[in-house]
């Protein structure tokens, strides 16, 4: 059975560095370190890259933001508005 963690999840269990994950695919550290924090949501191709660095498949990775993505944007209640 395929198992599904997060990003960082699998990074942990293969004991990959967030720089050795840089070199490996190539991808700017800026924006692995966003996808490691679940700030960004990797594109199609970043995910075949990263899950191929990881040696999994990308559907074994829970892709996607783990913050609430209206107070990243600044459209929280502070605004006066809520989702």
């Amino acid at each position: 059975m395929n198992q599904i963690r997060t990003i960082e999840g699998w990074m942990a269990e293969r004991k990959i560095s967030l720089e050795e994950l840089v070199r490996l695919t190539t991808l700017d550290r800026t924006i692995v370190r966003a996808i490691v924090l679940g700030r960004y949501t990797p594109s199609p191709a970043q995910r075949r890259l990263l899950a191929a660095a990881l040696e999994i498949s990308a559907e074994q990775v829970t892709w996607g933001h783990v913050n609430p993505v209206e107070h990243v944007y600044g459209h929280g209640p502070q605004f006066g508005r809520s989702p």
